[in-house]
């Protein structure tokens, strides 16, 4: 792609965040959404592969109902309140409609079938934008009306988002679908705090952001897809596969790395609201996706390919890893020990 075009698509992409994030009447939002569809969608089908163009078709299908049904639960409470002002979503039947609109923009079940198939059909850094700076302005809109939104609803999509993510997560062999239902999986926890601690979504977000950068970036790096290729990787570069053994343990929540912080945080904050019940069922279900983090994590480190068929070994490469992946690595893995600072930042 020229790079003329992809920095005005990268800006746009940018513009449209900043907009929706800071808006406070609903058009805005709508506008600022309807601007990200519109910058991603070239940067999902530049290969001009079927399956890009295919991905493309998709995401822009879903993502307009999507920004459809955002624009009727406006309208219905604007009509009934005469209120344009996002944090003033009160009609009941507008928050119904809203959460399901979020629930699609965002990929949660049972509107998630789009986001496995859009993320594999797309170039690794694509994908990257795609579960990253993609989801900030819905989960920015659901930060705002959080107060008026019903903690049920929220609560089953959260649950069966978590439970299909890593129950359909467990037979891929393709790794950016592993990470799009991984992506599900992490959106389910975050929907069922939204309501009671919207901080806690937002901090949850923003590290699941950077582990999800790391390993995409990491990735990226070696030009690694499949599970296949990753087992005979480990010659190129030894110790940024070391470093991407640890991202995917903090991916999947283990302490002592970064990713446990949220869901400690969660769990505790769900017990405080007496739903000791819902905290066990997904802490539970959170153990299927764990699996497919180990056998990752197991692929990365593996020295050797079990099977007995002769295959070539890659070279190490002598170029150095960018500073950005040493960085993000080093806050994927070291956080938890600052997490009182972290708390009191957020």
């Amino acid at each position: 792609m020229n790079p003329q075009a992809n920095l005005i698509f990268i800006i746009s992409l940018l513009l449209g965040t900043t907009i929706t994030i800071s808006s406070n009447h609903w058009i805005m939002a709508w506008t600022g959404l309807e601007i990200n569809t519109l910058a991603i969608l070239p940067l999902i089908s530049k290969s001009h592969h079927p399956r890009a163009i295919e991905a493309a078709t998709k995401y822009f299908l879903t993502q307009s109902a999507a920004s459809a049904l955002v624009l009727f639960s406006s309208m219905t409470n604007a009509w009934h309140t005469g209120q344009w002002d996002i944090t003033q979503l009160t009609h009941p039947t507008s928050s119904l409609i809203l959460t399901s609109a979020i629930a699609m923009k965002l990929g949660l079940v049972p509107f998630h079938f789009w986001f496995p198939e859009v993320l594999q059909g797309s170039p690794l850094t694509t994908g990257l934008l795609l579960s990253t700076i993609m989801k900030l302005p819905p989960i920015a809109l659901l930060y705002m009306t959080s107060h008026s939104l019903n903690p049920t609803l929220l609560t089953t999509l959260a649950i069966l988002s978590t439970a299909l993510g890593g129950w359909m997560g467990l037979n891929q062999t393709q790794i950016r679908k592993v990470l799009a239902f991984s992506s599900i999986s992490h959106l389910g926890w975050m929907a069922i705090i939204i309501v009671y601690n919207p901080k806690l979504t937002l901090l949850n977000f923003y590290l699941y952001a950077m582990m999800t950068a790391t390993i995409f970036l990491t990735l990226n790096t070696i030009k690694v897809l499949k599970l296949s290729t990753l087992m005979t990787a480990w010659t190129k570069i030894p110790s940024l596969n070391a470093m991407l053994l640890l991202t995917l343990l903090s991916l999947a929540g283990l302490p002592p790395l970064t990713g446990f912080l949220p869901k400690w945080l969660i769990i505790q904050e769900l017990t405080k609201q007496d739903m000791a019940p819902a905290a066990t069922l997904i802490s539970l279900l959170s153990l299927l996706s764990l699996f497919f983090y180990l056998r990752l994590a197991y692929c990365t480190t593996i020295t050797l390919p079990p099977h007995t068929t002769n295959h070539m070994k890659q070279w190490r490469t002598n170029k150095s890893t960018s500073t950005m992946i040493a960085i993000l690595t080093t806050m994927s893995i070291m956080l938890l020990p600052i997490s009182p600072i972290i708390l009191t930042i957020v």
